[in-house]
């Protein structure tokens, strides 16, 4: 398939399919509503093929990328869903404590677009650590659809509980230094708010992808630093981005917020045709010195 780019669709069409991706309308609702968007014979389920994830491109590093190594790994989440199971990437050559990221998926699972992001933190130095929230129910299933459908099964609190125990298993690990960082995106992103308010003395550093805000009353409990991802044309998530910010200053939180013009919700997501190459780069780099500004001190 070859690779479009979010210009090369209607923004409205951009933003169906971002209330489909996100459960806000049913595939049926999609497809009808998508036909008024087909032209020169192309259907509009393959519209929707087009704008879904080609999760082959997901490979920035490879898994046999000899710089890292990697395993899967159970650890206990009492609150949760009691076992829960995660992919751990660490660097080949490491000698000493490492800082540690939790990186938290979407609304589909440990995909293979985020195993790459945390194979993308191992080769920068980290510890990384990516759960998959759908393990008590076999593990991401191998298609997106499939993925949101088994994660809407579960409940959000017992959810952000599982999120939670890794975080705290990562601060207590012997190879890693005592405070943790967390990066997430879209669902992910609204998780690393949640952490940095729910586990203040243990998230040190929380990067947020347009992810949803927690209330001014929450926001007042975060002690750690923020770096904020937003997509101006995601005006979900654009919504209460003001108010977050107002509420971030006046509880005196240490914040930096970013806002990329002119490119769509998921766009550091390099398997969809919203990913933009510019902002992405841009903004990983700025996480990666982030994490190394606040975590590798």
């Amino acid at each position: 398939m070859n690779r479009k780019a979010a210009t090369d669709f209607d923004q409205e069409l951009l933003d169906l399919y971002d209330d489909y991706a996100h459960d806000r309308i049913e595939r049926r609702d999609f497809l009808d509503r998508a036909r008024k968007f087909c032209v020169g014979g192309i259907t509009a389920a393959a519209l929707l093929q087009t704008l879904s994830p080609t999760y082959a491109w997901a490979d920035q590093v490879p898994e046999d990328d000899q710089r890292i190594e990697s395993q899967l790994l159970k650890y206990d989440s009492p609150e949760g869903a009691g076992q829960m199971q995660g992919y751990l990437v660490k660097p080949t050559d490491a000698k000493e404590k490492l800082p540690a990221v939790l990186v938290v998926h979407e609304n589909r699972g440990l995909n293979p677009y985020i195993k790459d992001v945390v194979r993308r933190l191992g080769i920068a130095g980290f510890l990384a650590f990516g759960p998959d929230a759908l393990f008590p129910l076999g593990g991401y299933p191998g298609n997106d659809d499939k993925g949101r459908e088994m994660q809407r099964q579960r409940k959000d609190d017992e959810m952000l509980a599982d999120f939670a125990a890794a975080a705290t298993m990562l601060s207590k690990r012997t190879d890693t230094l005592d405070h943790v960082g967390v990066v997430g995106f879209c669902y992910g992103g609204g998780v690393c708010n949640a952490l940095a308010v729910r586990l203040p003395e243990v998230i040190k550093a929380a990067v947020p992808f347009y992810g949803s805000q927690p209330s001014a009353a929450d926001t007042a409990k975060i002690k750690g630093h923020l770096l904020i991802h937003n997509a101006e044309l995601d005006k979900r998530i654009m919504g209460g981005a003001a108010d977050y910010e107002k509420a971030l200053k006046e509880a005196s939180v240490d914040f930096t917020a970013h806002v990329y013009p002119n490119v769509n919700h998921g766009f550091h997501n390099d398997t969809t045709p919203r990913y933009d190459k510019e902002a992405a780069e841009l903004a990983w780099k700025r996480t990666i010195d982030f994490f190394g500004k606040h975590l590798k001190a």
